[in-house]
This record gives structure tokens, C-alpha cells and sequence, in this order.
């Protein structure tokens, strides 16, 4: 399952020879397998495999045997006519020669079956040599074992996991195919929320920020860790200058971004200076339940941010209720440009970004289902229909973190998670 670790479950080649790879990632921190334990179950998966090659090839083998001692008595007869031959050559008359042919046709599927135990040598060799790998890593294993204590393990798992995140982050971007089951971080709060982590910092950076109910609050919450989180201890508290509206908030690169309560500015608090750094109205965006997700909730204005930036998700009176995807300056909170994706903000549930792309939520109950994508790089949309669990059945925020690549969930007073399956091309060079 995609909590067990990171991992490449599916894999092909396209006919024009491109690989295509299909990838879980779990969220960071929720490893539940230590680096032992991954590492046996990898070599039992090798043993496994090595034990079916070895059925194969004796099955092979047996087969080939068999085949070779039924023509045992074909090659003994040729070998004597050939003798015959060799020792008479003026008595090798059309018909003695014709019977030489036929046996040696006879022999000719022999051939392949030569090939065959060509390759399965090879093949010999080959497994030789792993069974001589897991020899060594086994050994390996158990040096460590004795080697290491658990802080120590946990630090290398924290390490490899740090690495493997940093070899995801390269894949780039790719189109969202599925989603996980949720996986439950806390239950806390009131029925409406947003938690988060930031956006952009580096993976050594795991503060989660706690913002409880969706509209006049100032009170946010800066625990250190995930851990922290969960069990409610290590934070800090921000007041903010400006009420917020909604839970359409989001963490990008040490500042929060929101909606001013009862207004259509979008605010940039800085968390280290503790300081409003900028806000800016959005021109014509509708506020205080004007144009709201179908749960209401002052849900106007809905920030975001992918592998592209920073975004903004609202409506106008412009457009009659459809919803706009801007793309926003962090530094400024100008708009740079805005699409009309033509979806009636009121009939979606929920939405967010990943790879320039909006996945808009059917509905914010339960059976609810990713329905409908626009893609900003093309300006064209399509009707999906990629469901997920909504395990207590009022989503009222959900965003995409593109630095765990996981959806954040805030579902019915529970702290939600979802890992993502984005499918990717990966390009070589000159392609």
C-alpha cells in the first residue's frame, strides 16, 4: 500500500520507446519500516524471484534433457552411416546420400534446443552472482544490526528518505491518475479549518500550521513537527493583524497567504518577522459568501501552490460565478495572468492545483470524486472521474503540497492526508 514506502509500482514501455513509471509517494514522516526491515523484505522479494527462475530453469532443463534422449538413437544412427561413408565413398549412391539428408533433418530442431543451454548457462551465471549479492547484504544486515542503535537507524532512514525526495522533486511534473485511501493524522478542532505545511523550504523544515475555523479568526498555530502536531505540544502562537475568511490559506516559503475577512484582499503575513508584508485587493473577486465552494463557509478566495508558484482561485461577477485561476507574484501579490475555467464555483466542493493544473471536487459530502480539470498550459479542460475516500464526509479544505506531494485535508474536524499517483513522461535529452 502506498504508506509502506516510496516506491515504483508500475512500469512500461511505450511503443515509442519512452519509460513510462508510475510512483507512490508517501507523506514525510509517516514512515512506518525502519531500514532493516525494508531491506530484508527486499531480499526476500529477490529470493523469491531467484526460487521462481530456478523452477523455470529446471523445468526448462528436464524438458531440453528429454528431447536430447530421443534423438539419442537418431544421432548414433547417423554417426554409423557417416562411418559407412566415410570408409566406402565410391559405394555413396543418390539413395544412401539421400537417407544422410534425412536423418540430418531430423536432427536440425536439435539446434535451438543447443541455444537454449546457451542461455540458460548464462542465466546460471547470472543467478550465481545474486545469490552471491544477498550473501553479502545479508551479512551486511547483520553486522548493522549489531552495529546501530534505533536513533542512529532512524537518522539513516530520515537520510535515504531526504535523498528519495530529492530524486521525486526531479521527476517534474505529471498528470494526477489517483488517489490514496486518507490516512488520519489528528482529530482536533471545530468542523471547519486548514492545517498545512510550507510549500517551498527544504525537507529538514517539518513545522505544521493550524488555523481552527473558517472565518474572524487571528490565532494560528506553529508546531515544530509533524509529531508535534499530532500529540498538541511544541508551538508557537501568530496573531494576525487581519481577521481571516475562509480556509483557503496557504504556506509559501516562511509567509502565509489569506483572504482578509470581508474583503477581497489577499494578505501576505511574514511568520519570522511577525509582520504584514504586503496585500492587495483582487480586482472584482467576490467575497463574503458571494461566490463561495458549495460547502459555503466564506470559501470565496482560494490560494495554492504547486510546482508553477503561487495561485489564486475565485470568481466575479465578470464571468457569472465561473471560477478564475490566477497566477500570482508571491513578492507583490499582482495577478500575472487568469484563466475562465467556464466550472460554476458553487457546484465544487473543493479544488487545487498540481502542475498547473486545477482538479476541481464534485462535492465536499460523501461519494464525492475529482470530476472536472482545467489545464492552464493549454487553456482547455476535460471531466474526470478520480475518486477518493471522504472518509467523515465534509471536506471544507484541500490542497496539494508539491514538496510532499501529498493533498492536505481538513475533513469534519479531522486532519486529513491523501498521497497522489501522477503519471510521468520522462524526457532523455534530444527527445
Amino acid at each position: 500500500s502506498p504508506d509502506e514506502g516510496w516506491q515504483v509500482y508500475t512500469s512500461a514501455q511505450a511503443p515509442d520507446g519512452k519509460c513510462l513509471c508510475t510512483a507512490v509517494i508517501p507523506v514525510q514522516g509517516t514512515c512506518s519500516r525502519d531500514l532493516r526491515s525494508h531491506q530484508l523484505r527486499q531480499l526476500m522479494e529477490k529470493v523469491q524471484n531467484i526460487s521462481q527462475s530456478m523452477e523455470v530453469l529446471d523445468l526448462r532443463t528436464y524438458r531440453d534433457l528429454q528431447y536430447v534422449r530421443n534423438t539419442e538413437s537418431l544421432m548414433k544412427g547417423l554417426d554409423s552411416r557417416l562411418k559407412v561413408a566415410a570408409e566406402s565413398q565410391k559405394n555413396l549412391n543418390a539413395k544412401s546420400f539421400q537417407e544422410l539428408k534425412d536423418k540430418m533433418t531430423e536432427l536440425l530442431p536439435l539446434l535451438p534446443v543447443l541455444d537454449q543451454y546457451k542461455s540458460d548457462t548464462r542465466l546460471i551465471v547470472h543467478l550465481k552472482e545474486e545469490v552471491r549479492n544477498l550473501s553479502g547484504r545479508l551479512l551486511a544486515i547483520q553486522e548493522e544490526m549489531g552495529a546501530y542503535d534505533y536513533e542512529e537507524l532512524q537518522q539513516r532512514v530520515l537520510m535515504l528518505e531526504a535523498r528519495l525526495h530529492a530524486c521525486v522533486q526531479r521527476l517534474g511534473c505529471g498528470k494526477l491518475t489517483g488517489v490514496s485511501n486518507p490516512i488520519t493524522i489528528r482529530a482536533s478542532g471545530s468542523r471547519f479549518g486548514s492545517w498545512m505545511t510550507d510549500t517551498m523550504t527544504p525537507s529538514a523544515d517539518t513545522r505544521v500550521w493550524y488555523m481552527d475555523g473558517y472565518y474572524k479568526g487571528r490565532r494560528v498555530l506553529e508546531f515544530r513537527t509533524l509529531n508535534d502536531f499530532v500529540t498538541g505540544q511544541n508551538f508557537v502562537q501568530h496573531l494576525l493583524p487581519h481577521p481571516w475568511a475562509g480556509t483557503g490559506h496557504v504556506v509559501f516559503n516562511g509567509s502565509l497567504y489569506y483572504n482578509k475577512y470581508q474583503s477581497n484582499i489577499a494578505v501576505k503575513y511574514h511568520f519570522r518577522s511577525r509582520s504584514v508584508l504586503v496585500q492587495r485587493s483582487l480586482a472584482g473577486a467576490g467575497y463574503n459568501n458571494t461566490f463561495p465552494y458549495s460547502w459555503g463557509g466564506f470559501s470565496d478566495i482560494d490560494f495554492m501552490v504547486d510546482e508553477n508558484g503561487l495561485w489564486a482561485v475565485y470568481t466575479t461577477n465578470q464571468n457569472a460565478g465561473n471560477i478564475v485561476v490566477s497566477r500570482v507574484d508571491p513578492q507583490t501579490l499582482e495577478v500575472l495572468r487568469s484563466w475562465d475555467t467556464g466550472y460554476p464555483k458553487r457546484s465544487a466542493g473543493e479544488s487545487f492545483m498540481i502542475c498547473g493544473t486545477l482538479y476541481v471536487t464534485n462535492s465536499h459530502l460523501a461519494g464525492a470524486k475529482i470530476y472536472f480539470a482545467y489545464y492552464t498550459n493549454t487553456s482547455s479542460y476535460e471531466y474526470t472521474d478520480i475518486p477518493f475516500h471522504n472518509q467523515y464526509s465534509h471536506i471544507s479544505m484541500l490542497d496539494y503540497n508539491p514538496r510532499e506531494r501529498v493533498l492536505y485535508t481538513w475533513n469534519n474536524g479531522h486532519q486529513v492526508i491523501y498521497n497522489v499517483t501522477l503519471f510521468h513522461v520522462i524526457k532523455t535529452s534530444g527527445e
